[in-house]
């Protein structure tokens, strides 16, 4: 090629360099380049020879490796600047976020573009669509990255706070006031509620103490006052303070013939903490050991001074068996309701809060709820927790079917989904898919926190404990009658762990102890607690294959003292229930002289005419005692067998019904051997 010259081989030394015109001097034996590029590897070790002015002019030329590297440089500056141009601000620098917020709704509180959302969650590696749901702490941090300052809220705070923005003052209305009753045990607090009342509720309790929240309506000069019963047992101080935080007023119940007790005081501390006013009735003032007047000294010892003494708190004596000042202490809930000019608008959609909730076997789910605000119609979509369902029907605390729910009145929901849990906020909706969506995204936070809740056993852990000694574990399932009394159960028997034996509370749940709840202990090596419940027939059979102990009571005092004792190794030989068998009444017979009599069809074992029975109704005890009669067709007899029709007359108790399960038994004194399951 012409101009160029041609490669001739190895270049020997002292041969002369090839020298092409308009370059620079090249290696010996160095092929030149075409024309217009520039060498790109490195040059073998040579003589440094000074930049021609034909040098520098190659340098800049374009396609050049300086020039290349300088118009990378300058890349690099153009993109830093075009990403500062990029970055957003949000318009509104100051949102609200609540649960299962979506990338949509985020961006359109930040006043921005969906689309930027996106890119940041890419930034952080987590590939998200419009309307995918996010969790409050990531939809926080997106809203720092976009300059914004956020505030968490619920869904339920959120729906009442966008009600209340639109609600005007001229809707409300009064509303009558919520009061709960608090104060020690056997005090006389549901003695005094039956005074007011006119219904005798202890006499239906076992060991005539409240084990579950309950709550009534009682008129008073044409105007209702609500009463909520808490129970008054120290296990059960969740259960008070829950009944604190939806009252107006509470009524402090002090025996004159006892004083002030340890559950007095904490009553007191939980209706301070609410900042709720407080009424004394000092009551049983009709004994002869009863001192009025000392209960005022120890109570304004606490802070509470009366008003006769020169204080704001009204003390009223009272006798719940004579009903003595009864009307007196009505009287002044009304007047301290008045002064607190309670109100509620009836127009807006409803929130309430669940007091309990209950398995029942004819009606599903059950869960009594106070309305705080609001009306609660049938028919209503509601969000509770992670239960979202509509109102199948409601049932007023007489019992009567009604269409709608007041403020400040206690109702059963029917026709829930799930059960609630206690204390729960009970919201109505009208945005179905929204509240769906927020439920399907507390599950999966509630499963996460599940899992994150198994406790696996590392090395440094097992080494840990054979380092300290031999820590046995108790586990222990839980069934109970409501869900107010095992999670307070659950509780109370965690306190109970010490240093040596570790108690863990593997399941809780209402209803029947079923064959799951067996299964599930015999895998674990857990003993089964029966809270006014039963086991049913196929997981007594299964329990007694699989060797696990399942323990039945009725009274929490019962239960933690023999836990206690267990744990101590100082249980005493105990009397054990033997089975003999059950019986399902088929019909009632009321018979003169004789009293009620049930039908029965033994359905399997023997009922002897010796024999303590059990009333079961949807598998939860509602009476014990012994059998008075037992006959077939005329005869009287001693037993009947598997398959064989009788009538039973039982002693004391008239209220069977159709459907109940008779269950003997019979109690043998044997030693209690609990050791091994310690």
């Amino acid at each position: 090629m012409p101009g160029q010259p041609q490669h001739r081989g190895p270049v020997r030394p002292g041969q002369p360099v090839v020298r092409g015109p308009g370059t620079g001097q090249f290696a010996p034996g160095a092929r030149p380049p075409r024309r217009g590029m520039h060498p790109t590897t490195p040059l073998p070790a040579e003589p440094q020879v000074a930049p021609t002015a034909d040098t520098r002019r190659h340098a800049t030329k374009p396609g050049g490796r300086a020039a290349r590297e300088r118009d990378l440089e300058e890349g690099k500056l153009h993109q830093l600047g075009r990403h500062r141009e990029e970055q957003v601000v949000a318009v509104n620098k100051e949102i609200t976020i609540g649960e299962g917020i979506t990338v949509k709704e985020l961006a359109e509180k930040l006043g921005i573009k969906a689309s930027l959302v996106i890119k940041k969650l890419l930034d952080r590696k987590i590939f998200a669509t419009i309307n995918q749901t996010l969790d409050v702490k990531l939809a926080e941090d997106l809203a720092q990255a976009f300059g914004a300052a956020s505030s968490h809220m619920s869904f339920e705070e959120e729906a009442t706070w966008e009600v209340e923005l639109t609600e005007e003052t001229s809707a409300q209305v009064t509303r009558p006031p919520v009061v709960t009753v608090m104060g020690h045990v056997d005090h006389g607090k549901t003695s005094l509620l039956d005074a007011i009342r006119a219904s005798d509720v202890a006499a239906h309790e076992h060991g005539g103490i409240t084990q579950h929240i309950g709550a009534s309506v009682v008129q008073h000069n044409d105007k209702k006052i609500v009463f909520i019963d808490t129970p008054g047992h120290e296990a059960f101080t969740r259960m008070r303070a829950r009944g604190a935080k939806v009252t107006d007023i509470v009524v402090l119940v002090v025996a004159a013939d006892d004083g002030v007790m340890p559950q007095t005081i904490e009553a007191m501390d939980h209706a301070k903490a609410a900042k709720v006013p407080i009424i004394v009735a000092i009551n049983k003032v009709d004994k002869p050991g009863a001192q009025p007047e000392r209960i005022k000294q120890q109570l304004s010892d606490r802070g509470l001074l009366a008003e006769d003494w020169g204080g704001d708190v009204v003390m009223v004596p009272v006798s719940a068996k004579t009903k003595q000042n009864i009307d007196s202490l009505l009287e002044y809930i009304q007047l301290v309701a008045e002064v607190q000019n309670l109100k509620a608008n009836p127009t807006r959609p409803a929130i309430c809060t669940v007091l309990e909730a209950k398995l029942d076997r004819g009606r599903g789910p059950v869960a009594t709820v106070l309305v705080r605000n609001g009306t609660l119609r049938v028919g209503e979509n509601f969000i509770c927790g992670t239960v979202f369902s509509r109102v199948r029907a409601l049932v007023s605390d007489h019992g009567d079917m009604v269409r709608e729910a007041e403020p400040a009145t206690p109702v059963e929901i029917l026709g829930l989904e799930a059960l609630p849990e206690v204390g729960e906020t009970l919201q109505v909706v009208t945005d179905t898919a929204k509240a769906k969506q927020i439920v399907m995204f507390r599950e999966h936070k509630a499963r996460e926190v599940a899992l994150a809740k198994s406790n696996k056993v590392s090395l440094e852990t097992l080494h840990q404990q054979l380092r300290e000694g031999e820590i046995k574990e108790l586990n222990v399932i839980i069934k109970a009658d409501v869900g107010g009394s095992a999670e307070v159960l659950g509780e109370t028997l965690q306190k109970l762990s010490n240093d040596k034996v570790r108690i863990k509370v593997i399941h809780s749940g209402v209803g029947a102890i079923t064959e799951t709840d067996v299964l599930l202990a015999s895998a674990s090596d857990a003993i089964v607690i029966g809270f006014n419940v039963r086991p049913e027939r196929n997981a007594a059979q299964i329990a007694e294959q699989e060797k696990v102990d399942i323990r039945l009571h009725t009274i929490i005092y019962d239960l933690t003292q023999e836990i206690k004792k267990a744990m101590a190794g100082l249980l005493e030989p105990v009397f054990k229930e033997v089975y003999k068998g059950r019986a399902e009444v088929r019909d009632t017979f009321r018979i003169s002289k004789v009293g009620m009599v049930a039908g029965c069809y033994i359905l399997d074992g023997t009922i002897s005419r010796n024999s303590e029975v059990r009333v079961l109704r949807d598998n939860i005890v509602i009476h014990t005692g012994r059998i008075e009669g037992l006959r077939r067709f005329k005869d009287d007899v001693s037993e009947v067998k598997t398959g064989f029709e009788c009538g039973i007359s039982l002693a004391n108790f008239n209220d069977v019904k159709p459907l109940d399960i008779l269950e003997a038994f019979t109690t043998e004194r044997v030693a209690h051997d609990f050791g091994h399951q310690a």
